[in-house]
């Protein structure tokens, strides 16, 4: 994660929007077919880019026009790097790579939710048949089973991180948390159909005795 948001990460994800608009630009005739297969060819993120981008904002006071000067040195011809970053304006680069660097980081959350879920799953179901007492408003009230109180527990902190579709509404009873309900809001996400199951079978345990 350290690694997606770091500066280098960052400005390698600035460079992949650079050069597919630059591809894109030459497929359309707008950009010289030889310039932007230079650029592809040469232009590159490293920490040393990153060292020569830090001193060129500290004289040019702006981050993507040092990016872009930095990284136009690397490219190696001046022809060809004046191509790079035509027809684009700052937030065109800036918010486009963002918004790469989010999805990289929800996947790296994604696969953590994953083990996190089997995990929560298979604890579930080990305590499927151990008594605990219920609680509401601080105070005790019907039993349950600690599976299912895993299972719930760990479904609203997975629905929470993921930004889902949160906890169901209502407080007790348990009526109010019925197994269709977690089957149907989070059959959708591959990773939590495991642990929807581990909920709907806890609680079903729990409505039979």
């Amino acid at each position: 994660m350290g690694r997606v948001w770091s500066e280098e990460g960052k400005f390698r994800r600035w460079l992949e929007v650079e050069l597919a608009a630059t591809k894109a630009l030459a497929e359309r005739g707008v950009v010289p077919a030889a310039a932007a297969a230079t650029i592809h060819k040469n232009a590159r993120v490293d920490a040393g880019v990153v060292r020569r981008i830090a001193e060129l904002e500290a004289k040019v006071k702006h981050d993507v026009i040092a990016f872009t000067m930095a990284v136009g040195e690397t490219i190696g011809d001046p022809r060809a790097a004046r191509w790079l970053h035509y027809g684009l304006t700052s937030n065109d680069v800036v918010d486009t790579a963002q918004a790469l660097q989010l999805r990289e980081a929800s996947r790296l959350i994604e696969h953590g939710l994953v083990r996190f879920g089997e995990v929560l799953e298979r604890r579930a179901r080990e305590f499927q048949h151990t008594p605990q007492i219920g609680r509401t408003h601080g105070v005790h009230a019907e039993p349950i089973t600690f599976g299912l109180k895993i299972a719930k527990t760990g479904l609203r902190k997975i629905a929470a991180t993921s930004i889902a579709s949160g906890t169901p509404p209502g407080k007790w009873p348990w009526e109010k948390y019925p197994a269709p309900w977690a089957t149907r809001h989070i059959s959708d996400r591959k990773w939590k159909a495991p642990f929807a199951s581990a909920l709907a079978w806890t609680w079903l345990r729990w409505r039979r005795r």
